[in-house]
């Protein structure tokens, strides 16, 4: 198995979203502390568990969709991580509507997930070669 790397300018647009995703994912797994300072967020001391949650679910799942995205480069692969980006951006809009987070923060990450969801979905479904 190798790494496979983009022949056209709609593959690299898919692949360099998969990159992102596994950049954010070894983030979230060697340096959850950091992540969650990042993304203003804080455990409680009682709670150790909570930073396996970051490296397990969050760090697992982004490295997990990314890394088979980069490794298989397959149509479905682009959809998943294209659909899984946009379904984040949807709950973060949800969240902007009816938990009072309104603010520039969240509409700073909802155009980085854009287009973090536009570029797989572009690349798979035809509309940049």
């Amino acid at each position: 198995m190798e790494l496979y790397w983009p022949a056209s300018q709609g593959e690299w647009i898919a692949w360099l979203s998969a990159a992102v995703t596994v950049i954010f994912g070894l983030i979230l797994f060697f340096a959850p502390r950091v992540a969650l300072r990042i993304l203003r967020l804080q455990t409680k001391p009682e709670r150790p568990e909570a930073l396996s949650e970051i490296r397990g679910t969050f760090a697992g799942f982004y490295l997990g969709l990314g890394l088979s995205a980069l490794v298989f480069a397959q149509p479905f692969l682009w959809i998943a991580l294209g659909v899984s980006w946009a379904f984040t951006v949807f709950g973060r809009l949800i969240s902007m509507m009816s938990d009072r987070g309104n603010t520039p923060y969240n509409w700073i990450w909802v155009i980085v997930e854009l287009a973090l969801a536009a570029g797989p979905l572009l690349f798979a479904f035809g509309f940049v070669a």
